[in-house]
């Protein structure tokens, strides 16, 4: 065999644009002007700093700008160059734009290590071809990628999860693998929930609050717990994919938080602590690339990096959107069934369409619908993972896809309609517990943002695409509806939206399919609607989301708190939570800086515990600064309360309120806010409902849900009627309501009276609940036998219940027209007055009932 001529070294352009001219197998002559100016502003100010950013927005050619610098420094430098992905899916989609299109030759990396091509791995380590691989890829325990010189990170306004998860040990209620492990988990919490949270946790719950609910453990409760958890976990994650994380964090449980939820119980650190994964750390350079870099840090706290250069978007870019959305909110005008027609019908329209879902559940009901009713093929992500060809060859497809909002993208033709039912804004139990339980949503607004903007911008991925965007399910109808968040957006966005919203209002099915029709046509009808668009984004402007810059000036100081306390540097820890609550000083970081006081105090706790007794004190006062700043979370109250004791006020009376006003806002979120139909439908089904015998206890169940009670009711033998349970305290309804003149007997007396004992038996949450047994009824006399039987027995008049529940429910509907979002804290504390004021609290409702002994209300016959 010959022996080969090794390659000869090759003059290298000076700046990357001009590399793409001497790719031979390009499929268009030169890179436009604003990538051009990108990759020179590199050139010029950034090929030395440790971390940069790039902003390059939808339809700019982020990838040929990203892997073009990609294949500069691995000619010019000999450098080691691993681009990564979200997912596999997009790994193979750059790879063939970089191979088809761009004319690079790349080595692409998926699946197991033992699976990758010994040719990849040798072009690669010798710098001969840049690595294209998932986020897994690198952040495992064991990498190829050790000593890569550049990391680009693509599309890093989504690497939370990715990059978090190396952290992150999740377990789940509901996988068969993990139930021993959950149950174990729960065993040792156990002592510290409430009979009501530990129900949740084991999975036992009635209505979408509790399936929602997330709660934390309070870290002096972790340090307490910590031997036994590691105990458990050592135990139960030997020989499965959970030792893999549980092995970086055991030795840094003070450094993590645990949360839990009715579906999983999840350990991980506030922020992920890069620096320790060397893979990753000892990069001469990470690039990251993102349609949006933010101004609030966010993308610091994402990627666990304390400085980052950007360069931000090419000028002109501020202005003017990618393609063209057409928006239409179903749910403004036609009912469920009327939604899904609509659906069907846009669908045989359009041919093919893309449909995303929060879950596989949503996912699977989609297709079978799709199925028994079109016809039509269904693709789902694993189906589209390596090639979208299948799909796009087919005249009529859809492609549905659970738990994916971005990465996916059908350019041009390929697909011009989608749909998105509803849209999670919180993407794991620690987002949602600091959104819903701590009131910090200012942290998560331009993240929340960024999603919704990739989600509804799957089929707009250039100047000249055009799409239909459906909007329906639970949260994104009302974040993109409310006004009050529009001004956030991107003009062009801004216009859209209210566009689509004007024009789903007040609209049958009829006329949405022919407005459809004319926009697909994307003809001169549809450019007379066009230009409304155009004058209203020329209109609008832009505004920063509310104190964003003091977000952007703490940032550094929050990684320097995961960093000291992941070194169990607790002095360190301290001193940076300190330096973050010297920046945050606006009232919508309230919620933000209780959090960090509560940090703060945590820091103090285990500086104690390692010997520092003086620190102890210090904890109580941070616990205590932590809920006098935002006095109105239920869960610092009640933790502020334990921990500090006299130094807290509050009563158990307060903490039930605030904990009702918590359940309020979930309801309310649930039933929207983009139309009043579903609340008006449950007004209706409670009005109509408690006029009838036989409807009657599910209205007064839905009363109390809708009320923010724990409300359930069992049909069972010996049951009781429906009950309300509120902090410690339980009411329990017998329902004698199918009468007019009748009396109550000894039997009815004693089965009410007896109701405590089955709710102690039968119901997890009121086994430590002090009850009241409240008989509803229009009855005013009672057997004189009965009167013994009855000791304790409160009553509540018939209309006296009928007259409360319409007040109720007229008090709920106002305070639903000043709910904007769930930890809204000046909504919770005016909430909670009305409420109070209103005696609509459980407290009051309580104290009412107890003047109202059925012996003295009912005459004795």
């Amino acid at each position: 065999m010959a022996f080969k001529t090794p390659p000869t070294a090759s003059t290298v352009p000076e700046t990357p644009d001009k590399l793409f001219r001497e790719l031979t197998r390009r499929k268009f002559p030169d890179v436009l002007p604003h990538q051009a100016s990108m990759m020179q502003a590199y050139a010029a100010k950034a090929i030395n700093t440790p971390d940069v950013a790039l902003q390059l927005p939808t339809g700019s050619g982020k990838t040929l700008v990203g892997l073009l610098i990609a294949e500069w420094r691995r000619r010019k430098f000999r450098e080691r160059v691993v681009y990564l992905c979200p997912t596999r899916q997009l790994v193979h989609q750059v790879a063939e734009q970089a191979n088809d299109k761009y004319g690079l030759s790349v080595a692409t990396f998926v699946g197991k290590q033992r699976d990758y091509s010994p040719g990849d791995k040798t072009d690669y380590l010798q710098a001969d071809k840049i690595a294209i691989t998932t986020y897994s890829g690198l952040f495992n325990t064991n990498p190829f990628f050790d000593q890569a010189d550049v990391i680009f990170v693509d599309d890093a306004h989504a690497s939370e999860n990715y990059i978090a998860a190396h952290w992150t040990l999740r377990v789940s209620r509901v996988e068969d693998r993990h139930k021993a492990l959950h149950q174990a988990l729960s065993n040792a919490v156990a002592p510290c929930l409430s009979a009501t949270d530990l129900s949740r946790l084991r999975g036992v719950w009635e209505d979408v609050v509790d399936r929602n609910w997330v709660d934390k453990l309070a870290t002096p409760t972790v340090t307490r717990l910590a031997p036994q958890i590691i105990e458990i976990l050592d135990a139960h994650t030997n020989g499965t994919e959970l030792a893999y994380p549980w092995s970086l964090i055991r030795g840094h449980l003070e450094a993590c938080h645990i949360y839990l939820t009715s579906q999983e119980i999840l350990i991980r650190p506030l922020l992920p602590p890069t620096f320790s994964h060397p893979a990753f750390e000892t990069a001469k350079q990470r690039i990251f690339m993102s349609a949006t870099l933010g101004a609030g840090g966010d993308l610091e706290r994402l990627t666990g990096r304390k400085s980052i250069l950007r360069l931000p978007a090419p000028d002109g870019w501020d202005t003017q959107g990618v393609g063209r959305r057409f928006f239409i909110f179903p749910e403004m005008s036609l009912t469920p069934d009327q939604s899904i027609e609509l659906r069907r019908q846009l669908m045989r329209r359009a041919g093919r369409s893309v449909v995303l879902v929060p879950s596989d559940k949503a996912a699977t009901a989609i297709a079978e619908d799709i199925d028994e009713n079109l016809k039509f093929p269904v693709f789902h992500a694993s189906d589209i993972e390596e090639s979208k060809s299948d799909f796009v060859g087919l005249p009529q497809a859809v492609a549905v896809v659970a738990n994916r909002y971005d990465g996916i993208d059908f350019a041009g033709d390929e697909c011009r309609l989608l749909f998105i039912e509803g849209l999670p804004k919180a993407m794991n139990a620690q987002e949602r517990f600091l959104m819903t339980r701590m009131a910090a949503n200012a942290l998560y607004n331009e993240r929340i943002q960024t999603r919704v903007v990739q989600a509804i911008g799957r089929c707009t991925r250039s100047l000249e695409d055009y799409s239909a965007v459906v909007v329906s399910g639970e949260e994104l109808p009302d974040y993109l509806a409310d006004v009050r968040r529009r001004p956030y957006f991107h003009p062009e966005l801004q216009a859209e939206i209210s566009f689509g919203t004007h024009q789903s209002k007040d609209t049958g099915l009829a006329d949405l399919m022919e407005n459809f029709n004319i926009f697909l046509r994307n003809d001169w009808d549809w450019e007379h609607a066009n230009r409304q668009i155009l004058e209203e984004r020329d209109r609008a402007q832009q505004q920063f989301m509310p104190a964003i810059q003091e977000l952007a000036k703490a940032v550094g100081a929050e990684i320097d708190y995961q960093t000291a306390l992941w070194r169990h540097d607790f002095d360190g820890a301290i001193a940076a939570a300190d330096r973050v609550l010297g920046t945050l000083a606006a009232p919508e970081l309230r919620g933000y800086r209780a959090l960090w006081n509560y940090l703060a105090g945590s820091a103090c706790h285990l500086a104690a515990l390692r010997g520092n007794a003086a620190m102890e004190a210090k904890s109580r006062q941070y616990f205590k600064d932590a809920h006098g700043c935002a006095p109105n979370i239920p869960w610092l109250t009640a933790f502020a309360r334990k921990e500090v004791g006299e130094a807290v006020t509050a009563q158990a009376d307060d903490i039930a309120l605030q904990q009702q006003v918590e359940r309020v806002g979930a309801e309310l979120t649930r039933l929207g806010a983009t139309h009043d139909r579903d609340f008006a439908k449950l007004e209706q089904s409670i009005l109509e409902g408690l006029r009838h015998p036989d409807t009657f206890e599910n209205a007064q169940k839905d009363l109390g849900s809708l009320l923010g009670f724990n409300a359930g009711k069992v049909e069972s033998e010996g049951s009781p009627d429906p009950w309300w349970i509120s902090g410690g305290r339980c009411i329990v309804f017998e329902d004698y309501v199918n009468t007019t003149d009748g009396t109550l007997s000894v039997n009815k007396a004693r089965q009410a009276t007896s109701h405590p004992d089955w709710m102690r038996a039968n119901v997890a949450e009121s086994t430590e609940c002090e009850f009241q047994t409240v008989l509803v009824t229009p009855a005013t006399k009672i057997s004189a036998a009965a009167t013994f039987h009855a000791a304790g027995l409160l009553y509540w008049e018939l209309n006296d219940f009928r007259v409360f529940a319409a007040h109720a429910l007229q008090v709920i509907r106002q305070l639903r027209t000043t709910f904007f979002e769930q930890g809204d804290l000046v909504w919770q504390a005016e909430a909670a007055e009305q409420l109070k004021q209103q005696g609509l609290d459980f407290a009051s409702i309580c104290k009412y009932l107890l003047t109202k002994p059925a012996v003295e209300c009912m005459q004795a016959v």
